[in-house]
């Protein structure tokens, strides 16, 4: 898929001209019990999500495999480290206190290879840290897989709700994880 890294940030760009609330991923992260200082923003996309938790203090390292994407945002905020990656194979060297999948970044995934995006996510979850993943249902991709993919690499269910809102989970088709160290 090809992404038009102006394009999509504008469709974010508008929603908040209009007064509607484009960080609840952010609001998210910040409520974790313990509060994250530092987050690996996995398939950060435009930075929208990583650019507002670097404004509300955490460290914040983004990561994408798209060009267009990160172009855009390196110009939002050039002070955030952003990297060009295949999550699947990404290897840091280091850990954080959260991983944050936010906008669906499973089903944007080749089909057969979210294992290894799981995979290469959990390897830079801290001990005490956590994964967090939200994304829709129904489109080939369930929570038993992500829980299987999760429980393969030694991260187990910690909370699941659904919305960014903490709506409590109860089916649907959305979904929000929290998976931690077993």
């Amino acid at each position: 898929m090809t992404w038009d890294g102006a394009e999509y940030q504008a469709r974010f760009d508008a929603l908040a001209a209009r007064g509607v609330d484009v960080h609840g991923e952010a609001a998210f992260v910040c409520s974790l019990e313990p509060r994250p200082g530092s987050v690996l923003d996995a398939g950060c996309g435009t930075g929208r999500v990583g650019i507002e938790l670097a404004r509300r203090g955490l460290t914040v390292v983004g990561t994408d495999v798209d060009a267009s994407m990160l172009a855009a945002a390196r110009r939002a905020d050039p002070g955030v480290e952003w990297i060009e990656h295949d999550l699947a194979t990404l290897d840091l060297g280091r850990r954080f206190d959260a991983v944050l999948m936010a906008g669906n970044v499973p089903l944007f995934t080749p089909a057969g290879t979210q294992a290894a995006l799981v995979g290469g996510c959990a390897r830079h979850v801290a001990p005490t840290g956590c994964l967090v993943a939200g994304f829709q249902l129904g489109r080939g991709y369930t929570l038993d897989d992500y829980d299987g993919h999760c429980a393969a690499v030694g991260l187990v269910p910690s909370e699941r709700f659904a919305t960014w809102d903490r709506e409590p989970f109860a089916g649907g088709d959305y979904a929000v994880s929290v998976h931690r160290r077993g």
